[in-house]
């Protein structure tokens, strides 16, 4: 099957405050040893939360708090409970998957849509959604319909991230897409000045000391997987391509202040499923193995070491770092994924050390929690690659049918003990962003976007860090029922670029 076939037979389914004027004012070893878990909670989560339903034959990624928004709302008049910190002046921005068409095959695949909120001098300025407007959008077609994926063809709907002042989404296939942080209008598409030649996918990291981003993309062609990083000012300066055996969904890496930490799991493109016409042609393939890779920063396939592991899934890494000739790296792992439930059995916190001291990598596994679940992180961002202590993370309810979030987790990996923040019985959050606002490690806020059921309607939630389980600092009431969604930025007012 050549990549026309593949398109055609899947059907369009594969994968200073002067910058800030009020928004849209008109208008983000080979041995495994596994550990007991150590932890313990400060604050009981909703354990008893009642499960959601899924109703009829829709699927579940298109009822309740999933369903998609038809309208673009704008507003300058936004009703705030409690008092928003003075020190917190920027752009809360969140993307996610909202299909124009009201339907799509998966919760993956759906037109990009942002939703930032506005705060300035201890108010919220203004409230605004957006469809990101890629080649997609505009064409008003599916992948099938517009040409090969990758390049200016995706739907940028997973994350929103900030680099050298500058705003931009992206999603698990091509391009990302710049906007501008004034109005949340697409710029357009973002190729390093032609200089990128292949997906990015969502999870770019930012070295808090240089300021360079490092970030890969993977391709259901070859190149199958390629490692980029570009340089402070924002140049693309390194690009290598790493050697895989498949096409494999790598939604997620990591690195340290020496290291770059790939993983490839057995969740792998099967074109009998595209030509089935299915959304999202991937399943899963424990048969093909499982590995981890360590490279050094800028490094080359040539540098490049391997480790064999048990199979397992990871969408995200909360962070990793040095611990002498150990790579230490927290994830959100799962059992398997795309074969039980909606997406994969519920994840567990997991630790992994990479030893890298002798000629062959050796890997060891600890769970760290494996009652207590919870994805979606987030950190300090100046601690990227760096020891750390919390990660800020959503529970994740177990529930066969569909993907059920509720509260907030502060996961302390000192203690390994968590706080948990309760929206309340007839709420519900989505990722917990936290933003330093001091020194210390969790002198911040953590924002996430809430859905009450009550009033099918939402809030966005600033939650003090280091009075996590207390009542939210600030409750924005907004005009607009914000879908369950991915990944959020902050785009500090003072760094903005206009």
């Amino acid at each position: 099957m050549n990549r026309r076939q593949f398109l055609t037979r899947a059907g369009g389914g594969a994968v200073g405050l002067a910058a800030f004027p009020s928004l849209l004012t008109a208008c983000g070893g080979s041995g495994t040893e596994v550990g007991a878990s150590a932890s313990s909670t400060a604050a009981a989560p909703s354990t008893t939360r009642a499960l959601i339903e899924v109703a009829g034959d829709t699927p579940w990624w298109l009822q309740g708090n999933f369903a998609p928004v038809v309208d673009e709302v704008a507003s300058t008049s936004l009703k705030v409970t409690g008092s928003i910190p003075e020190a917190l002046a920027g752009l809360y921005v969140r993307n996610g998957s909202n299909s124009r068409a009201g339907t799509s095959g998966h919760w993956f695949v759906g037109d990009g849509m942002v939703h930032g909120v506005h705060l300035e001098d201890g108010q919220a300025r203004s409230y605004a959604n957006r469809w990101v407007h890629t080649t997609l959008f505009e064409s008003g077609g599916g992948i099938a319909d517009a040409g090969v994926p990758g390049a200016d063809i995706g739907y940028s709907n997973v994350s929103a991230f900030t680099h050298n002042g500058r705003l931009f989404t992206s999603g698990e296939i091509g391009f990302p897409y710049e906007l501008s942080p004034g109005d949340l209008s697409t710029i357009g598409v973002h190729d390093f000045a032609g200089k990128l030649d292949t997906n990015m996918t969502a999870h770019p990291k930012v070295d808090p000391e240089t300021g360079e981003l490092h970030f890969f993309g993977y391709g259901l062609f070859e190149p199958f997987l390629t490692y980029h990083v570009a340089d402070a000012q924002g140049q693309l300066i390194h690009s290598a391509q790493i050697e895989v055996g498949r096409s494999t969904m790598v939604h997620d890496f990591a690195i340290t202040d020496r290291d770059v930490v790939f993983w490839e799991f057995p969740v792998v493109l099967d074109l009998s499923l595209a030509a089935e016409g299915t959304s999202l042609p991937f399943r899963w393939e424990p048969e093909y193995g499982a590995r981890i890779g360590v490279m050094p920063l800028g490094g080359t396939n040539a540098d490049i070491r391997w480790v064999e592991v048990p199979p397992a899934y990871v969408f995200h890494s909360i962070n990793a770092f040095r611990d002498g000739d150990e790579i230490v790296v927290d994830v959100s792992q799962f059992e398997t994924m795309f074969e039980a439930g909606p997406l994969g059995q519920a994840p567990e916190l997991h630790r992994w050390r990479i030893n890298t001291a002798g000629k062959e990598l050796a890997f060891s596994d600890e769970t760290l929690e494996a009652d207590l679940h919870m994805d979606l992180p987030s950190r300090d961002p100046r601690r990227v690659g760096r020891p750390y202590r919390y990660g800020y993370m959503i529970e994740a309810v177990a529930n066969p049918d569909t993907v059920q979030l509720g509260g907030l987790y502060k996961h302390d990996f000192d203690t390994f003990t968590q706080e948990y923040f309760n929206p309340g019985a007839d709420r519900v959050c989505d990722e917990g962003l936290f933003v330093p606002t001091g020194d210390a490690e969790d002198d911040g806020y953590v924002f996430t976007y809430s859905y009450n059921a009550e009033r099918d309607g939402s809030d966005l939630l600033i939650l003090a860090a280091q009075d996590f389980a207390a009542e939210p600092v600030a409750t924005i009431e907004l005009p607009q029922r914000v879908p369950h969604g991915f990944h959020a930025t902050w785009v500090a007012a003072d760094k903005a670029v206009s």
